[in-house]
């Protein structure tokens, strides 16, 4: 979820990151309509999620007691990357200290990873080429301050769009594939 300026700090309430004394944290609230309900709902399926410690911290202390509305969070193995927390209790949680971890899990068979939240996380992923696809929530405002999603570091990448929707409430929600290196040339050429 991010605005039109690329901010992705807090979508989900007042309280849930006032770092750097944000002050609009809830944006998405006022945007939701049955369009962005179908995709949510098929987003929630169960999957494995890699998280960054900031996000993983505000999952754990929430989701725990709310899978009434995302059934799959518990069940679904939680990768965290940290420096600082090692364990936790809530169920099928896995910690790792390294990109080389990451580059580990991502090479391992399964199935795909999804990642939450996780600005630096995001931020750390693009950086090393680690991101396949992109899922965006482009939301019609701009708020001027905040952690954004495209902030340091991503290496030049392609991508390809794969799917879009538009709600009522003029959301652009789109899907990216990696597409390669970054081609250019002449307009009109």
């Amino acid at each position: 979820m991010i605005t039109l300026d690329g901010v992705m700090q807090a979508p989900g309430g007042p309280r849930e990151d006032t770092s750097g004394g944000f002050k609009y944290g809830g944006w998405t609230a006022p945007y939701s309509d049955e369009i962005f309900g179908k995709i949510l709902k098929e987003e929630l399926k169960p999957a494995d999620y890699l998280l960054g410690r900031k996000t993983f911290d505000i999952f754990e202390s929430y989701w725990p007691q709310h899978a009434d509305f995302w059934p799959g969070i518990n069940d679904g193995a939680k990768y965290v990357l940290s420096q600082t927390k090692e364990r936790s209790d809530w169920k099928n949680t896995i910690f790792l200290n390294s990109v080389a971890d990451i580059e580990k899990l991502k090479n391992s068979d399964g199935g795909d990873i999804h990642v939450w939240g996780s600005g630096r996380l995001i931020q750390l992923l693009l950086k090393h080429d680690l991101v396949d696809e992109l899922r965006l929530k482009i939301y019609p405002l701009i708020l001027g301050e905040g952690k954004k999603l495209f902030e340091n570091g991503a290496i030049p990448a392609a991508f390809t769009l794969t799917e879009t929707h538009v709600t009522s409430k003029g959301v652009v929600i789109a899907g990216y594939k990696r597409a390669g290196e970054v081609v250019t040339g002449n307009v009109g050429a």
